[in-house]
């Protein structure tokens, strides 16, 4: 029996309206404004008053199928990817709830009763391995006109005053996933895959910092240590690249050369141009004389041995070795490193790195962190860009790398179908950038603090808001905490 072809066939994006200005920011903190542009990006959203994970996620699924045209009741799978959710009980069904009201309001079948809605979480992870999962439901379990939606929602916070705070963010993508997909069909069998626990990288534990229990002040503020996290993510994801490498024969350097783009987890503007540059070294040291030659250029310029490098590249460290207060802060990749700074000012840099790397970045650096909505929403945005410059990729391979803390990743290719430009079309990436409210100082500060800030020139309209939130704990009747939602047309 033929397998059937299975991949994206669309994508849609909600971000709150509400928006700081990296510039102004730099103002308000003393950062180095040309810093902050050229590592981390331009602007983020914050939720604002009335919005939720959830509200983002619903908001981002309606456009999903008002954008695609799709019938409701052909909806049979649901998910959810978050790590900022804030019910430990239900998941994806509060998104279907919302949307099935708003379809019904306007006069339109809900989505399918017999839709599966689970929730995945690992971190930023949790949207890709929700898109794994959908996959392997449009392949064993859905009929011939059934369709999957994988919805990625979060809030990037971080405490003010931390190296974190420039990337913050919040938004939702959501992607539709059908057999005979009209943008790129994905075959899992081809992807690699790797996960070993880190410890102290990145980690929301729900306990507040003194012992004392949970509290929702310190529930959206991750426990990190960046220079430590920089490398899981460098190591995890070339573990999964070597996955992906060894299950298709692929020789690494011949592969990551000939690539037409790629996209990876991206929490920040310059992180993921450091993940695919040591992607490279690594893919130099384990490759032939040729590689190894082209290595030692790079070695020579930065002073650095290369059989001491070959050394740290081929057998690297176990990084859980570094999760303690003694080890933290020592670098795990020193010789890369200093070779990498190299690399940075060769020619080769902007055709191995830069150009595979290009398609929507300028936009993203408008997003700030999505967590688990960063890497669609990259695809989204260069996409995007392909077709409205014209850009050819039917065909053509395109890699997806994602990453979560903790720590997992996945190297998922991905190969655009003919007539790829019409569903890219529906994406309507700009649009998702409007309406915006600019934040001053004082507003921005007051959200962080208290969801909410005075004067804010906006008025919901096409979305869903939280109408309230419950608060009964009697006997008779219980609501404490849970939102009721409203869509305002």
């Amino acid at each position: 029996m033929t397998q059937p072809v299975v991949g994206i066939s669309g994508f849609s994006i909600y971000l709150p309206p509400f928006r700081v200005d990296l510039r102004a920011w730099s103002e308000w903190t003393g950062a180095n404004w040309d810093k902050i542009r050229s590592v981390v990006g331009t602007g983020f959203r914050l939720l604002g008053p009335g919005q939720s994970v959830y509200t983002m996620a619903a908001n981002a699924v309606l456009q999903l199928l008002r954008n695609y045209d799709i019938d409701p009741g052909r909806v049979r799978y649901l998910a959810l990817g978050t790590e900022s959710s804030t019910d430990n009980s239900a998941g994806a069904i509060i998104i279907k709830g919302m949307v099935d009201s708003a379809l019904q309001a306007n006069g339109m079948p809900p989505l399918s009763r017999h839709c599966e809605v689970p929730e995945f979480k690992h971190a930023c992870l949790g949207g890709v391995y929700g898109l794994k999962n959908a996959l392997r439901f449009l392949l064993a379990d859905a009929d011939d006109d059934s369709v999957a939606i994988v919805v990625s929602a979060d809030k990037a916070l971080y405490r003010q005053g931390s190296s974190g705070e420039p990337t913050q963010g919040a938004g939702a993508v959501a992607v539709l996933l059908e057999r005979n997909p009209r943008i790129a069909r994905i075959d899992l069998r081809e992807a690699g895959t790797a996960s070993d626990y880190r410890g102290v990288d990145f980690r929301k534990p729900l306990i507040n910092r003194n012992g004392t229990g949970a509290s929702p002040e310190f529930v959206d503020i991750p426990v990190f240590n960046g220079k430590y996290s920089t490398s899981c993510y460098i190591d995890e994801c070339q573990h999964a690249l070597e996955d992906m490498y060894a299950r298709r024969g692929l020789k690494a350097g011949e592969y990551l050369r000939g690539l037409r783009a790629a996209f990876l987890h991206r929490p920040y503007r310059r992180m993921p141009e450091s993940g695919w540059s040591m992607a490279y070294l690594f893919a130099l040291a384990g490759g032939d004389d040729s590689d190894h030659q082209e290595l030692q250029v790079y070695c020579s310029k930065a002073g650095v041995d290369p059989q001491a490098l070959l050394a740290e590249l081929r057998q690297p460290p176990r990084l859980s070795e570094f999760a303690s207060r003694e080890r933290i802060g020592e670098e795990v990749f020193p010789l890369s490193l200093a070779v990498l700074r190299e690399f940075r000012r060769d020619p080769a840099f902007q055709d191995i790195v830069k150009a595979k790397l290009r398609l929507g970045a300028e936009a993203m650096c408008e997003l700030g962190n999505l967590y688990t909505g960063a890497l669609p929403a990259w695809v989204a945005a260069g996409l995007t860009e392909a077709v409205e410059t014209g850009e050819e990729l039917a065909g053509e391979e395109i890699l997806m790398i994602g990453y979560g803390s903790g720590d997992a990743a996945d190297a998922m290719p991905m190969h655009i179908v003919p007539g790829w430009q019409e569903a890219a079309r529906a994406i309507r990436f700009a649009e998702a950038l409007q309406p915006v409210v600019e934040l001053n100082h004082e507003q921005y500060q007051a959200i962080r603090e208290r969801g909410e800030a005075a004067q804010l020139d906006y008025q919901p309209h096409g979305e869903f808001i939280v109408e309230r939130v419950g608060a009964e704990s009697a006997a008779s009747f219980q609501d404490a905490g849970i939102e009721y939602y409203r869509y305002v047309q």
